[in-house]
């Protein structure tokens, strides 16, 4: 039973995350991504000694490399099993465009034929290459990251009696930067509002993390907008209701929630802290509230889904492969673990720019190539990185391809217009999130609170023919309320969880949850409603008449 199932406030919640263990961010700052979805294998390096900060990057898929020799013709010591080790000298002599390796976790990989293909430019792996990577990769990723690469990628195990004695490095600038910082951190408990996260996230993440979870697309306008939208939008509280008792559990497409928001899918969570999704997991479990998990998390699906607490309820976004069979065994996979409903994140056909994290990736120039070759293409952020295996030739016909491998209920993410909205209701999924991907693709899309709003008043019948939610902006429980009361049954938040589990964990997790328990309930009782199912469009109209003209028709047939 979550903490708040019958309207516990945040006090009641400390004894819960009392018993939270609290995990230090790792002292070192490196930066990798990986991908739940399996879709596409991971392998990310980056430059943080050559560069001074860590860099991110995902790779799509790694080709097959010839080894028809096998691994015999290196010099080194055999196992008692018989597999030959590779010495740490022969390693070292494969730093080149044309014959090039990595270590990973005592484990050495071929990586040559890849290097042209890595999105983030051949040179972050060079800069690597012939050394161990481990400290690197590791952090980021999921055990089973490297599982899939076909055998002849895996040269064999590096000889232990020849590495090098591991040795003492400097901390760099930005990793001094952060431990200061952190010695600065509030305690959780001193977190008020939402934006507290927020505002200590820029302090005390890494630049590669801060600009990650920030970023939007081109001049951040609709990210600014979407924010700035819900301020023209006031209560018409009612009074001398009785204000007593009441509830703020909900529901929303057949999943029972103990709050009316959710996680909305947002990825690369280990960027913030070392036990990334897992920490949302476990605190969405203690809220009582709905988490969606991202295919581009840097937790497995395996650890994500077992960090859940018995009948917890997730939900799963997918973005579809090229390669359709990907996607096929994905919806399997995520089916068979358990997932509740599937979210189809639909506004992100074509790639954008995300300025400040293509900015923070070329404000280091790259190390320049030692071979004299050409250089491979320049290098992307973290964001165009992670999403090279994404399918652009997307059509309202593949969620039919969806429902055809899931039974789960589905969930179309992105809705920009009440024309596709319509078109979702056609099309007999069970749920639509309004959202712009955070102002994350096209800048100048409308305002998710907007949007409700235009359909409220121009579309109201189509609340009752499917779930409305919606992301993008949320910032306080009073936001929530507005949405809720025109008609979203949840409201997701993304980067605010992220900044949270950045800068506190699991106990951010929580603490964020009971804020927003707290300032929703307050609301609703202060405009007259006990209930979720009290709250009515005629509670909520715009602030003035430069935004859709005079107070709302809330009558005839727009009456809620």
């Amino acid at each position: 039973m979550s903490m708040f199932r019958h309207l516990q406030l945040p006090r009641a919640a400390r004894s819960l995350r009392a018993t939270t263990k609290t995990v230090r961010a790792p002292q070192r700052c490196y930066s990798s991504s990986s991908s739940t979805s399996r879709q596409s294998t991971s392998l990310v390096l980056g430059a943080a000694a050559a560069a001074g900060i860590a860099i991110t990057y995902h790779t799509f898929f790694l080709p097959s490399i010839k080894a028809d020799e096998g691994v015999d013709k290196y010099p080194g010591t055999k196992q008692p099993s018989g597999q030959k080790l590779i010495s740490y000298e022969e390693v070292q002599k494969h730093t080149k465009r044309d014959d090039c390796w990595v270590i990973i976790d005592g484990n050495i990989y071929d990586v040559t034929d890849f290097l042209d293909q890595h999105p983030g430019g051949a040179e972050i792996i060079l800069a690597n290459a012939g050394k161990d990577a481990t400290k690197i990769f590791k952090p980021l990723h999921p055990p089973d990251a490297l599982d899939t690469l076909d055998e002849s990628q895996h040269l064999g195990p590096v000889d232990p009696l020849t590495m090098p004695e591991p040795t003492e490095e400097e901390p760099t600038e930005e990793e001094l930067r952060i431990k200061e910082a952190r010695k600065t951190l509030p305690p959780v408990d001193a977190m008020l509002l939402v934006n507290d996260f927020e505002d200590w996230a820029e302090k005390v993440l890494s630049g590669t993390a801060w600009n990650y979870y920030k970023s939007a697309a081109d001049r951040e306008f609709t990210a600014a907008e979407n924010q700035d939208a819900f301020q023209r939008y006031y209560f018409r509280p009612r009074i001398l209701r009785d204000a007593t008792t009441g509830s703020i559990n909900t529901e929303f497409v057949g999943m029972k929630t103990d709050l009316p928001i959710f996680i909305s899918p947002a990825a690369m969570a280990k960027l913030g802290h070392p036990l990334g999704e897992v920490n949302l997991t476990k605190g969405a479990g203690k809220c009582g509230i709905v988490q969606g998990i991202s295919i581009n998390a840097s937790c497995s699906l395996d650890e994500i889904m077992s960090s859940r607490q018995a009948g917890q309820q997730v939900m799963f976004q997918i973005y579809l492969n090229k390669d359709r069979k990907a996607s096929e065994a994905l919806l399997h996979k995520v089916t068979e673990l358990g997932a509740s409903a599937i979210i189809f994140t639909v506004d992100t056909p074509w790639r954008s720019k995300r300025t400040r994290d293509v900015r923070a990736k070329t404000a280091v120039a790259p190390p320049p190539s030692s071979d004299g070759q050409t250089k491979s293409k320049s290098p992307l952020g973290v964001s165009q990185a992670i999403s090279g295996y994404q399918d652009t030739n997307l059509t309202w016909s593949d969620i039919g391809f969806i429902r055809k491998h899931t039974n789960l209920p589905i969930i179309v993410k992105g809705i920009q217009s009440m024309e596709d909205a319509e078109l979702c209701v056609q099309h007999g999924v069970q749920g639509i999130i309004l959202s712009n991907h955070g102002g994350r693709q096209c800048d100048f899309a409308p305002a998710p609170i907007d949007l409700l709003y235009e359909m409220r008043i121009n579309k109201p019948e189509l609340f009752d023919k499917i779930d409305v939610m919606m992301d993008g902006g949320v910032r306080s429980g009073a936001d929530v309320v507005k949405a809720l009361a025109l008609g979203a049954k949840a409201v997701g938040l993304g980067r605010s969880f992220l900044y949270a589990n950045g800068t506190h964990g699991e106990d951010g997790v929580v603490r964020l949850c009971e804020i927003l328990a707290e300032e929703i309930t307050n609301t609703m009782r202060n405009i007259g409603a006990n209930n979720i199912s009290d709250l009515k469009p005629q509670l909520v109209g715009p602030a003035g008449p430069w935004v859709y003209g005079n107070a709302p028709p809330w009558g005839g047939k727009n009456k809620a």
